[in-house]
């Protein structure tokens, strides 16, 4: 066995670089931020041959002392903590004090700097193979310049793995993107073989902000989504989350900071993914820009070398503060936010903002307003929505409304038998409603937001006239949005009722497994799961929601507990009740031949419009669209 030593500083730093420096953009996220904790107003990254020949980074930052210089590029070195206090409550973005002497062991660094005190500046250089700071004066306005060339020029085995200058740069640009995002107060310039990239100013108002997502997400992003600012216990989100219907193919467009902190983690994922559950189509991904505010001591920012992940001392917390601030954020979204901008585009105006959700702006409309024939005028009153637009033979008359209580003594009717039955429900008598004929109002302004209805094509689509052009409503879809979320509200008022086993389900699962069961045997008695432990890897499950008495009670326990093993709580118990209500949904709504009546086709989209969610259908799939005026004058070639 050989005899234990003392690592070489300059191997030990080149270790540290392992973790630290992956590629260029490593280099560029850690200078940057450095620049950042400066209190720089202005950073200017230069990068040539993808930051492997040279990247430069300025910044008009505090500067750093001249006696500090040295000391600034030694292993564990920095201004940003004293003591285990300071690590506690970590608010700066670098702490650690190894990054520039990780990248000093790996390339050819020189770092020139000039504090408000100094009359001149002074720069200090270092190569990976001596280690040896060499300091000089050098001209320099007051903040910080540092230099990094030949990237891995003395560790070719690292640099064999670097990827094309493209593919380099793409990532270096990816970087400055991410901090562009977490600091609006900052301005950042990127300029690559002499071409600048991006150029953005500090971003102080709201309308500024916006711009600079609009300019580095697309301002197609910026267009479809909704604006978000909650706070509750300590926690304040804000930020921009896209419609669902602005959903993407890859999770390329996610961005998440905490305290200004751009971050991965599992947790936030879950509770984004289970915030868009039922409105995304099938493996679409949605897109945002969040951030969240905590207490510094109540995050940890020093779980990964790289510290891209975080952990928060009250996880779940702050995953229901999340789910439910976006959850709420989706489900206040109605078809007016969605035809704010067109309709100001076709108008020729300039679009709004959508409202912010937990600041009183943007609220939907409340009900349908629909005109008098004889007078002409809106009357501001509630179209009545108490219509159910499913098959019926014969006549197109119109049924009253499935009343929650019905729907609740169908829930109870279906676990009487054997299994779950998607048939049609046993709808109360048919009772006439008499519906006043909706016509266009005389003032455009005064229209509700999916317009009137004026025909119907093949039985599927409703064809509606809007102030913005012309809506093409998917009846089907539509209807069992509305129908989904009757069920949910009306599963909601009442308890989630359970049903004993005839014969109770053994499982065996790990000690770790059935441990959890015993100290979430409240909440799993709330899902409406009884389980009880009995052996070291045994579990007996007694009673199950009655509403799933048909499905695979063993592999939803297993589910359930690998929930709380990974995020501390589980939905999947709703979640699989929300399924079977959204094929029942689907099974009890319009089908495709239905002929509907004006009336009916303008109750409709009344109920779409006082409907959460009404934009996508229980699957994900649009339930309306709009092809605005000005689309229509290109298809015809007007005002050519």
């Amino acid at each position: 066995m050989p005899h234990i030593q003392l690592l070489s500083p300059r191997l030990a730093n080149q270790i540290a670089a392992g973790e630290v420096v992956e590629r260029p953009a490593s280099v560029v996220k850690e200078l940057v931020e450095n620049a950042l904790d400066a209190g720089a107003n202005r950073v200017d990254v230069d990068v040539e041959q993808g930051g492997v020949k040279l990247i430069r980074v300025r910044d008009d930052g505090c500067g750093i002392n001249e006696n500090d210089l040295p000391l600034a590029l030694s292993r564990h070195a920095t201004s940003k903590i004293s003591s285990l206090d300071d690590l506690e409550a970590v608010a700066s973005l670098g702490f650690r004090g190894e990054a520039l002497a990780s990248i000093s062991s790996v390339s050819r660094l020189s770092l020139t700097s000039r504090t408000i005190e100094q009359e001149a500046a002074s720069r200090v250089e270092v190569e990976g193979r001596d280690m040896d700071a060499r300091i000089s004066p050098a001209a320099h306005p007051v903040g910080t310049t540092v230099e990094v060339r030949d990237l891995f020029f003395n560790t070719p085995a690292r640099r064999k793995f670097l990827r094309t200058e493209k593919t380099e740069f793409n990532h270096v640009e990816e970087c400055v993107r991410r901090q562009a995002l977490s600091r609006f107060d900052a301005g950042f310039t990127l300029r690559h073989n002499q071409r600048t990239v991006q150029s953005l100013r500090p971003a102080e108002t709201p309308l500024d902000k916006e711009r600079r997502i609009g300019s580095l997400c697309g301002q197609q992003f910026i267009d479809n989504a909704v604006v978000i600012d909650a706070e509750a216990t300590g926690l304040r989100l804000w930020g921009w989350v896209a419609l669902p219907t602005f959903s993407r193919s890859q999770a390329d467009l996610q961005y998440f900071f905490v305290n200004g902190r751009v971050i991965r983690d599992r947790l936030v994922a879950h509770a984004v993914r289970q915030a868009y559950r039922d409105v995304l189509y099938n493996n679409r991904h949605p897109a945002f820009v969040l951030y969240l505010e905590v207490d510094p001591a109540t995050v940890d920012v020093n779980v990964h070398p790289t510290k891209h992940e975080v952990r928060f001392r009250d996880g779940r917390l702050v995953h229901d503060f999340i789910f439910r601030t976006l959850h709420k954020a989706l489900a206040d979204v109605r078809p007016d936010d969605h035809l704010r901008g067109a309709v100001a585009q076709s108008f020729g105006r300039e679009a709004a903002t959508p409202g912010a959700v937990g600041t009183g702006q943007g609220a939907p409309e409340s009900a349908g307003a629909w005109a008098s024939p004889q007078s002409g005028q809106i009357n501001h009153q509630a179209v009545p929505s108490g219509v159910v637009y499913g098959e019926q033979s014969g006549a197109s008359a119109p049924q009253q409304e499935w009343r929650a209580s019905d729907q609740m003594a169908f829930y109870q009717s279906l676990n009487s038998g054997g299994g779950v039955d998607h048939g049609q429900p046993q709808q109360p008598t048919p009772a006439p409603i008499t519906t006043p004929e909706l016509t266009p109002p005389v003032n455009g302004d005064e229209e509700p937001p999916l317009g009137y209805a004026i025909a119907q094509l093949h039985g599927i689509y409703i064809l509606a006239q809007g102030k913005a052009g012309l809506i093409v409503v998917d009846m089907h879809a539509a209807h069992e949005r509305i129908t989904y979320e009757r069920m949910k509200r009306a599963l909601a008022e009442q308890d989630l009722k359970s049903q004993p086993l005839l014969v109770p389900l053994s499982l065996a699962v790990s000690q770790k497994e059935a441990s959890l069961t015993e100290s979430h045997a409240d909440e799993l008695q709330k899902l409406g799961l009884q389980i009880e432990r009995i052996g070291p890897e045994t579990l007996a499950v007694r009673q199950v929601p009655a509403l799933l008495r048909g499905a695979d009670s063993e592999q939803l326990v297993r589910d359930v507990l690998a929930d709380l093993i990974e995020h501390g709580q589980s939905d999947r118990v709703e979640a699989v009740t929300h399924e079977l209500l959204g094929t029942m949904a689907c099974h009890g709504s319009v089908r495709a031949n239905r002929q509907l009546t004006i009336p009916e086709m303008n109750s409709l989209l009344r109920d779409m419009e006082a409907t959460e969610r009404s934009g996508q259908c229980n699957h994900g799939r649009p339930t309306w669209t709009l092809v605005t005026l000005s689309e229509l004058d290109k298809l015809f070639l007007r005002g050519r």
